[in-house]
């Protein structure tokens, strides 16, 4: 039983419910107490100690659900008559022209599976269906290409290729028996495909997930489909996640710094330079700050969408994040983004400034003009856009009055590094003044991106 609440772990992790190892111990002794007899009860017991949010609780019901309740053995196509010689003490089959009256003593001289199947005992052929999934290893499912792999090996371990032979064998001296033996393996093929389908949706649920997920992060962000568009917000929520895991929890070397040679020996002079005491250097970090400025109009406002999200999704990391949105004027949109969902919030932001025509020269004058202040010498600017101003002024020198007051300045172009300069780009001239020029067209992209960005204050 142990073996299998192991497969139940690693079942719910794959359906989106993160366990750590003493969660699971825990589990694993609530379990010891209450028992498997009563399934609500086991069911409840699991959500109690394992999910921590609602919808971790929806996905662990339903992966419960899916792990205990296996398929059962499909009735043979004669409505279950094969197993009432069991019941009444006579063949049925015996009865009908052409079985010669010796049906039972075949049946005896059958292998083990075929007199399973002709007695149609649902328990012992689920049970055999289950010892031969544990013996194939079915866990370790991933792929729906290997549905018909394991299929096999389930069959090979029930003893299908004894069946064969005994298929062979009834076809010659008994052809209505054989026929019955034909109808309940078909039966057992299609429990068999049930069995590893459920497995499947169990323990591959992880594997296409990182599947879909790697597919995702390559895929250009101003291309994604509308169907794909929930998609990638629960994506860019998982790379903030993975962000903050690794950026909020300061290392223990890098809090101490490094060994201070000079004063250590001043400090334990009176032990004649015996290190008793110690003094390490510590290093100044800046208080991370972050301005993002993101171009909303028709040909990037995907990508911004997606960035916004992703700047708002790091607040425990980052505790000073102001974002702004322009097209043809820029306005402050960090409230929106923090009060309302996602899709609201842009809805919000669009009906204000987006999918106008992008003008970089008023927008970066805006700026200058009601929050030039807000920038110190601890702020990093973000600036998202294609720098295409429709051939109106730039206004580069308000970029290079930014760039000075800032600790650096950071410019995220979705667009290919072929297409800048050309026409009305003015990405060369921007560059002159920015610290760091990266193309950033995908969820790969833009979480390498934000993570230079934030390990450079750790």
């Amino acid at each position: 039983m142990r073996e299998n609440l192991h497969r139940f772990f690693r079942a719910a992790r794959g359906a989106g419910v993160r366990l750590s190892p003493a969660e699971s111990i825990d589990a694993m002794r609530a379990v010891s107490k209450v028992g498997f007899t009563d399934r609500a009860i086991l069911r409840d017991t699991f959500l109690l100690t394992l999910a921590k949010t609602q919808d971790e609780k929806k996905a662990l019901g339903d992966c419960f659900d899916l792990f205990f309740d296996q398929p059962e053995p499909e009735s043979p196509p004669d409505g279950g008559k094969a197993g009432e010689h069991d019941r009444s003490g006579s063949n049925s089959a015996s009865d009908s022209p052409g079985d010669g009256g010796g049906s039972d003593a075949q049946a005896e001289g059958l292998g083990q599976l075929a007199q399973m199947l002709l007695a149609q005992d649902r328990n012992a052929i689920s049970a055999a269906i289950a010892n031969a999934a544990s013996a194939a290893t079915l866990s370790d499912i991933r792929y729906f290409t290997q549905r018909g792999i394991f299929s096999g090996r389930i069959l090979d371990q029930m003893g299908i290729q004894r069946l064969r032979d005994d298929l062979d064998n009834l076809a010659a001296t008994n052809p209505a028996l054989a026929e019955r033996l034909t109808n309940a393996l078909d039966g057992l093929r299609g429990t068999v495909r049930d069995t590893v389908s459920q497995a499947l949706m169990l323990y591959g649920r992880e594997e296409a997930e990182n599947l879909r997920n790697e597919i995702l992060r390559n895929a250009p962000l101003s291309r994604i489909e509308p169907r794909q568009v929930e998609q990638m917000r629960h994506l860019i929520r998982q790379i903030a996640r993975r962000l903050r895991e690794r950026y909020s929890k300061p290392r223990k070397r890098q809090r101490r710094g490094h060994l201070d040679v000079r004063r250590t020996l001043r400090r334990n002079a009176a032990w004649g330079g015996v290190p008793f005491l110690t003094a390490w250097k510590r290093r100044h970090r800046d208080k991370p700050k972050i301005v993002a400025l993101c171009d909303v109009s028709g040909s990037v406002a995907r990508v911004s969408d997606f960035f916004l999200l992703l700047i708002h999704s790091l607040h425990e990391v980052v505790d000073d994040v102001r974002s702004f949105a322009f097209s043809g004027q820029l306005i402050e949109v960090s409230d929106i983004l923090e009060s309302k969902s996602p899709e609201r919030a842009m809805a919000e932001i669009m009906s204000k400034v987006g999918f106008g025509s992008s003008d970089y020269g008023s927008s970066l004058a805006d700026f200058e003009a009601e929050w030039m202040s807000t920038i110190t010498p601890q702020t990093t600017v973000i600036v998202l856009g294609d720098a295409r101003s429709n051939n109106l002024d730039p206004r580069a020198d308000i970029l290079r009055r930014i760039a000075e007051r800032s600790k650096r300045l950071v410019w995220l172009n979705p667009e290919g590094r072929m297409a800048w300069g050309w026409g009305d780009s003015e990405m060369p001239r921007y560059s002159t003044f920015c610290t760091v020029v990266r193309q950033c067209a995908t969820a790969k992209q833009l979480e390498r991106a934000v993570s230079d960005i934030v390990a450079s204050y750790q």
